[in-house]
């Protein structure tokens, strides 16, 4: 004969007790009254959910069957019910009909070893480990000795599970033990639990309260300091806070950083100075007020500048630098940075992050690059809340305070080597920081003011089209494509062999090169679309050969056999050679 089942939320209850219940769920009063009117017995399960459960999955297989005593309904329309238990059963087929869970209740057999000499002290033992965790807990212990004296061992072991408020599963474990020496030795490992949790806690708060008590001297000490100091007319803490008062009332924010500003200082101010959250305090004012909220770099573009610039520091790329042009043409008939953020893709060595830095000196701006390779955190964008220990401002809002101007061309470099995983997806911040409809009202998680991005020049660079489609809208791609022999054999002779002069010590005119030998070194040792491979065998040879010259640097002519005799010497030390990706030093 199937049962009517009641389930309870956080709630087992032991065999051998009469049990006062309280009932307000429409469900569960229809329950008890079913079978109140048929007679029935009724089983007590705990519930797995929160809310009232809605299948049987959601109740457990082990409760305690017993008999309704007594059934007073309260004018609220909830209902006191008085049952007397009397053994613990498993449950099966257990279904649900009318809307009642009905199921199947098997006794579980429990041996009876309460007199045995183990148990009992088993049950002592409880007893003592309970006054461990008594003030914890609230526990009273005289109500506790008298159950002990005056009750039988279920009445026991039901008073401490629920004042020692054990978890369900471990209560449930107690309920379906087949003899009390196992049901006392399974709630003995609880409660030491407990005890042992209670004096890790002690022991924590009195570390706590010492360490208050310590930074209370500390306090009242300063206190004392800074009283001796202004009698003395020596308050340099006062005279900073008002120093800082200063700086913002005379500082350009916009009005609703200026009146967060005001709120954190008037904060700081009640503070003690020496205090982790006063020196907090400071700290962000400090970065709030060293932003560049109105500083600008005021430079007339001139065409024929930026073009100059662009060819005394790029050989080739005419289609690239004329694109960039059109683009610095717009900004000055538009007076802003109207246009498509600029994204160059190219292989490594072709000049992409250079083309950033020259087009800020063409602008006459400031110059910052952030590499954007690894990065998965999208607080290294968005900075993070003042609440984290070591908290900062994002890279964006720091180029900023290191430029110290609202309208620095900033190259976000490797933009398609940027990570995503459980601590956020950067591109979705950066989306937004290149995106002109959003960017005017920026807001960094520490700085918690809005920000206007809208001066800044963003540049992007990426070795290859591995972008979202969010992200490739945002930005006009234009690709950069590997140099030719004879722009290499240009660039060289402009630039690269400068280079390694002054990076090895030589004088321009000691080095005679020509144009064949150069093309010899492309050919035979570099196999790359851009040029800094270029760039490493021109500085080897000219190391090998202050090498052979007592660190002299001799008037040389580099020409093709002279080359090859100075990298084999580095090819047979163990250096690779011709493999397809030239030499490697």
């Amino acid at each position: 004969m199937k049962q009517y089942i009641l389930p309870f939320r956080d709630f087992v209850v032991h065999p051998g007790l009469t049990v006062p219940v309280y009932i307000d769920n429409k469900t569960s009063i229809a329950c008890i009254e079913s079978a109140g009117k048929t007679g029935q017995r009724l089983v007590l399960v705990a519930q797995r959910s929160w809310n009232y459960p809605s299948s049987p999955k959601d109740i457990y297989t082990t409760g305690t069957i017993g008999d309704i005593v007594q059934i007073l309904r309260m004018p609220d329309g909830s209902v006191h019910a008085i049952i007397r238990t009397t053994d613990a059963v498993k449950l099966d087929d257990i279904v649900m009909e009318d809307g009642l869970f009905v199921g199947v209740a098997t006794p579980i057999v429990v041996q009876d070893d309460t007199n045995h000499e183990q148990t009992i002290a088993l049950r002592d033992r409880i007893a003592d480990n309970m006054q461990l965790i008594a003030s914890s807990k609230r526990i009273k212990m005289d109500k506790l000795r008298t159950i002990i004296n005056d009750y039988p061992l279920p009445a026991f072991i039901d008073a401490v599970v629920q004042s020692a408020e054990i978890d369900t599963e471990p209560a449930l474990k107690i309920l379906e033990a087949t003899s009390w020496r196992e049901k006392l030795i399974i709630l003995l490992e609880q409660v030491n639990l407990i005890a042992e949790t209670v004096k890790i806690e002690e022991a924590i708060n009195k570390r706590i309260h010492q360490q208050m008590e310590n930074g209370r001297r500390e306090a009242i000490l300063q206190e004392k300091m800074r009283a001796i100091q202004k009698e003395m007319g020596e308050d340099d803490l006062e005279a900073d806070t008002a120093n800082i008062r200063k700086r913002i009332e005379k500082s350009h924010m916009p009005a609703s950083a200026k009146e967060k500003a005001m709120g954190e200082w008037k904060r700081m101010r009640s503070m003690s100075p020496m205090s982790n959250e006063g020196g907090l305090l400071k700290t962000y004012l400090d970065e709030l007020l060293s932003m560049p909220w109105n500083k600008a770099d005021k430079h007339q573009i001139d065409l024929n500048v930026a073009r100059g610039v662009l060819d005394s520091e790029h050989s080739g790329m005419q289609g690239v630098k004329e694109r960039i042009l059109e683009h610095i043409a717009v900004m000055k008939k538009t007076k802003s940075n109207q246009g498509s953020i600029l994204c160059f893709v190219g292989a490594p060595g072709v000049g992409k992050t250079s083309l950033g830095k020259s087009i800020a000196t063409a602008l006459g701006r400031k110059y910052q690059r952030i590499s954007l390779g690894g990065i998965s955190d999208e607080a290294h964008f968005r900075g993070h809340r003042k609440t984290y220990i070591g908290a900062q401002t994002g890279r964006i809002m720091d180029a900023l305070k290191r430029c110290k101007t609202n309208n620095p061309v900033i190259v976000l470099d490797e933009i398609d080597k940027m990570g995503r995983d459980w601590r956020g997806d950067p591109e979705s911040a950066l989306l937004e920081i290149l995106d002109p409809e959003q960017n005017k009202a920026f807001r960094d998680h520490y700085l918690e003011v809005d920000f206007d991005l809208s001066n800044v020049m963003f540049i992007a660079t990426a070795n290859s089209l591995n972008l979202s489609n969010a992200l490739k809208d945002r930005m006009e791609i234009i690709e950069i494509p590997g140099y030719s022999m004879d722009e290499k054999v240009r660039i060289a002779r402009e630039h690269l062999i400068e280079r390694s002069a002054r990076d090895t010590g030589w004088d321009m005119e000691n080095i005679v090169i020509s144009d064949d030998a150069i093309r010899h070194l492309i050919q035979n040792y570099t196999s790359e679309q851009g040029v800094r491979q270029l760039q490493r065998e021109i500085t080897a040879i000219l190391r090998r050969s202050l090498l052979e010259n007592n660190a002299e640097d001799v008037r040389t002519e580099f020409t093709p056999e002279k080359i090859d005799e100075l990298l084999a010497v580095r090819q047979t030390a163990g250096f690779a050679k011709k493999i397809g990706f030239g030499v490697r030093v």
